[in-house]
């Protein structure tokens, strides 16, 4: 699973996803992207489920790029414990990506191949995306 190499003393605010994403909204090292629509937290565990999808389909052919690092930690207070006495230990990792942030690339492959790969990996992501071609992005 991606995260962080030092978590200690890691118990942040909540980032905002709302609107355009200024930082990664090109493909840059593949011939293809997935290109988030919306905005949303995705999991460590999701990014992992799409990579696995995408890589399984293109029977390891090809090369894959993970655009997103999972680096907020979200925490939660155990159940039944009454309000107060700080903010809760960390339970897992996000990434926190904004629309228009293109989040995985593929290289080397047909386009049909990776625009089902890409099909694939996006029904394990929580957020609506789209298919772009390098130089053609929006």
């Amino acid at each position: 699973m991606l995260m962080p190499n030092r978590t200690k003393y890691r118990r942040p605010h909540r980032l905002s996803y709302e609107g355009r994403a200024k930082a990664g909204r090109t493909v840059a090292f593949g011939e293809y992207g997935l290109m988030a629509d919306t905005g949303g937290y995705v999991t460590n565990r999701q990014i992992e489920a799409a990579r696995v999808a995408m890589t399984r389909y293109m029977k390891r052919g090809g090369q894959v790029w993970i655009k997103i690092c999972p680096h907020l930690a979200i925490t939660k207070k155990p159940l039944e414990v009454r309000m107060g006495s700080g903010k809760g230990a960390p339970e897992g990792w996000v990434a926190v990506v904004k629309p228009g942030r293109i989040m995985f690339e593929i290289a080397g492959v047909e386009e049909e191949v990776a625009r089902e790969a890409f099909r694939l990996a996006s029904h394990k992501l929580p957020v609506k995306t789209k298919f772009v071609v390098k130089g053609k992005e929006e």
